[in-house]
């Protein structure tokens, strides 16, 4: 063998596409995680759902006169032993051979075993593409001819086959590497002994057409080869029992969804429901950490991974998308695994009461932007375990406090809403703040209790005024007379004024009464409008028309008019700037307003099983026009954006079973009882975030800050001019209160406030309808 490969460091690596066939892992001691896509091995993750520590691991016949890309080809099948037991076999097939790929975690080692059964007249050839230190740069390789190490960023990597390999060689990719090999010359010719400091390839071919692989990591060499070779000593046919046990044992406890999706459906229907339903549910388990008990992430997968080495893709906790899908194991019958979400959310709460916006599983934050909604859904998720009568985690009331002070403190403004793009104030995010405050109730203090229903009642009051729009081009399109928009970027302006930047469109900008989305759907979700609500079937048949997009799976829907997350009109990657195609997820936001119209819900599930992966993989996005062979985009198939989503996966099982029992799962019985019928506020607040021009009769007002402040004010054009301090309140909120006698027989209160010394140099002015 030559020792050292040529062509240091080699090209640059990417991850894979994020067209996964299926993902997997065995529950028991082990902490790694698998991904199939194109037929191969994609990422695997260790030893934690946020950390991928290989790229890929590809397959190749090589024959007398010519060799296979298996990967490329792309003519293969799945097959498992059931949907709730994620283990796949792939079966690639062509005229003239036959080759079976059984990917199998082991449930109780940091390892993996890949079963292999080739026929027909080829030899298999293996290449592997570690990314150990996350980047994939700065590996070390070497191979001895019985097995491949890596290391790397202090973890390391082994490869061992039960027979040994033959031509093993380790290169830099895209230089010295198998695949290059093969390309140049027929067959392996390299035979290289090291590689260092690169983005290194393992190859080798193997000796026999049938036999098994372990790849197994650990901190050091010593510790991988010793998992690895133990996997294969004690081989697969145990290690595939054990596996199977433990997915038959966590599976037992479902909820009865074969009888959930056989209710009121025809039979083939019905089946096909069922085995989704199994497969989303085993999708959500995968993507729960053993590392870090509780942590879910968004998606064991990379965004158009192909095309870029970030190290962030969707392998990253969102509080919003795990409490998402704690809501669905709930409705599952799941809901230890729920409580387990709440508790590493408690774990990862900030000081000031809300979360990053992402962040690993270990806590450790990615992006830091803030969300009110991401602050108010643990909350909903701690009161729907209470609700429901399980014991909370130890903290929970802690975590409810700081979350609610955050809210109060924060809202209804958010920095971010849930598509992490504007300012503003939002329907979907704010409507989950406003339930939190109600739900929040048993864990705080008389004060604090009182607080923040006063401050719920307000804000919900206020919703139409802040993002329901009475004239628009869609009023005059469509013939309604008004519809809820995606967001008031201005509160001071309400909806009817200003301008909202679509922020991955070069900066272009949208009247705010033309931008419509989805979002509005969580007011009856939650129980704060009926769906039944003449503004809600208002918007409904706005955003039928503008955010519905017909495709062969059905009608999908887009996040907003305008959207530019998702590929470019070519099929090019998504780049920072692209087209926003249909989102699968949202038919179950518009499945759940059909629910509550009365409608058919069958033809949204339909839908969302239409656009699945032929491994039952729901993806965030489907390709929305005209089909593009070169790049294998379909209308209404998954598109280049994450798959499998759980968010989606989450949706699809909270619709089915909503189907059955009538009620989202989401929806607390606090809340919905709260708001059953229009409740006025005892007071109305103003702040610098929530301004308001005139008060409504019988109502009091309280303007207030989140620092101390003296006002100075006078009625009906600033006669009997006054100061008054301000007094703190709950939530480190202080205000000065107008009760509904000082505010009655005038026509309107005038302002400023001096905070410290310094006067804001603004005056404000409210109108007082007459009591």
């Amino acid at each position: 063998m030559t020792k050292t490969a040529f062509g240091a460091p080699g090209i640059g690596p990417t991850w894979t596409s994020s067209d996964k066939d299926f993902v997997t892992t065995g529950l028991g001691r082990s902490r790694l995680w698998a991904t199939i896509g194109h037929g191969v091995l994609n990422e695997v993750y260790w030893p934690s759902t946020g950390q991928p520590r290989l790229r890929d691991v590809t397959f190749y016949l090589v024959g007398r006169d010519r060799w296979l890309d298996l990967k490329r080809i792309r003519q293969y099948r799945l097959s498992q032993p059931g949907p709730a037991i994620p283990l796949v076999t792939v079966t690639h097939e062509g005229a003239d051979y036959t080759l079976e790929l059984e990917f199998l975690p082991d449930p109780d080692r940091d390892a993996l075993l890949v079963r292999y059964n080739l026929t027909g007249d080829y030899t298999l050839v293996m290449i592997a593409a570690p990314h150990l230190e996350g980047a994939g740069t700065c590996s070390h390789a070497w191979a001895d001819g019985e097995l491949f190490a890596v290391s790397g960023g202090g973890t390391a990597l082994c490869v061992a086959s039960s027979d040994g390999f033959v031509d093993a060689s380790v290169g830099f990719v895209g230089e010295s590497d198998g695949w290059q090999d093969l390309s140049r010359h027929g067959r392996l010719t390299y035979a290289f002994q090291t590689a260092s400091n690169g983005n290194v390839a393992l190859t080798a071919r193997l000796r026999h057409p049938s036999g098994e692989l372990a790849l197994a990591f650990s901190n050091d060499v010593d510790g991988a080869r010793t998992l690895a070779r133990s996997a294969l000593s004690e081989g697969c046919a145990l290690i595939r029992d054990a596996f199977i046990a433990g997915w038959q044992d966590w599976s037992s406890a479902l909820a009865p969804l074969a009888d959930i999706a056989a209710h009121d459906a025809p039979p083939d229907l019905a089946a096909s429901l069922h085995s989704a339903a199994l497969l989303s549910a085993t999708v959500l388990k995968t993507h729960e950490d053993r590392n870090y008990v509780g942590a879910l992430v968004a998606s064991l997968s990379m965004p158009w991974g192909s095309s870029g080495n970030t190290l962030g893709g969707y392998h990253l906790v969102w509080p919003r998308d795990a409490t998402l899908a704690a809501f669905a194991l709930i409705a599952i019958n799941q809901c230890d695994d729920a409580r387990r979400i709440l508790a590493h959310l408690i774990a990862t709460q900030l000081a000031n009461g809300h979360w990053s916006q992402n962040f690993y599983p270990s806590g450790a934050a990615f992006w830091t932007g803030e969300q009110l909604d991401e602050a108010a859904f643990p909350v909903l998720l701690a009161a729907k375990l209470r609700e429901l009568g399980h014991a909370e985690p130890h903290g929970t009331g802690a975590m409810v406090r700081r979350a609610v002070r955050y809210i109060a403190r924060s809202g209804p403004e958010s920095a971010q809403d849930r598509w992490e793009e504007n300012p503003g104030i939002n329907l979907f995010t704010l409507g989950v703040a406003i339930a939190a405050l109600v739900a929040a109730e048993p864990w705080l203090e008389a004060a604090e209790r009182a607080e923040a229903l006063d401050l719920a009642d307000d804000w919900c009051s206020r919703l139409e005024a802040w993002c329901y729009v009475t004239q628009s081009p869609w009023t005059e399109a469509f013939g309604v007379p008004g519809h809820y928009i995606r967001m008031a970027p201005d509160p001071a302006c309400h909806g009817s004024g200003g301008q909202v930047v679509l922020r991955n469109r070069n900066g272009q900008t949208i009247a705010a009464n033309r931008l419509v989305a989805m979002d509005f759907s969580y007011l009856p979700r939650l129980g704060l409008r009926p769906e039944s609500d003449p503004r809600i079937r208002n918007t409904l048949v706005v955003v039928d028309h503008v955010l519905l997009t017909e495709t062969p799976s059905g009608g999908i829907y887009h996040r907003y008019n305008g959207d530019g997350y998702g590929e470019h009109a070519d099929g090019s990657a998504f780049d920072g700037t692209g087209i926003g195609r249909g989102w699968p997820f949202l038919v179950g936001e518009r499945g759940h307003l059909a629910l509550g119209l009365g409608e058919d819900v069958l033809p949204h599930l339909r839908t969302m099983l239409a656009c699945a992966s032929a491994g039952g993989l729901m993806p965030e996005q489907v390709w929305d026009t005209d089909p593009i062979p070169g790049r294998r985009l379909a209308p209404g198939r998954p598109s280049g954006s994450a798959m499998p989503l759980l968010w989606t996966h989450a949706e699809f099982l909270k619709l089915l079973v909503a189907r059955r029992t009538g009620t989202p799962v989401e929806r607390l019985t606090s809340v919905a009882r709260r708001y059953a019928a229009p409740r006025p506020p005892r007071a109305i607040r103003w702040r610098n975030t929530a301004p308001l021009h005139a008060l409504p009769r019988n109502t009091a007002l309280i303007i207030e800050d989140k620092d101390p402040f003296t006002l100075h004010f006078g009625w009906n054009g600033w006669t009997r001019p006054t100061d008054w301090k301000a007094e703190e309140g709950p939530f480190g909120l202080w205000r000065v209160s107008f009760d509904t006698d000082e505010i009655a027989g005038n026509r309107s209160l005038e302002f400023t406030r001096k905070r410290k010394d310094a006067w804001e140099g603004v005056d404000h002015s409210i109108a007082m309808a007459r009591c």
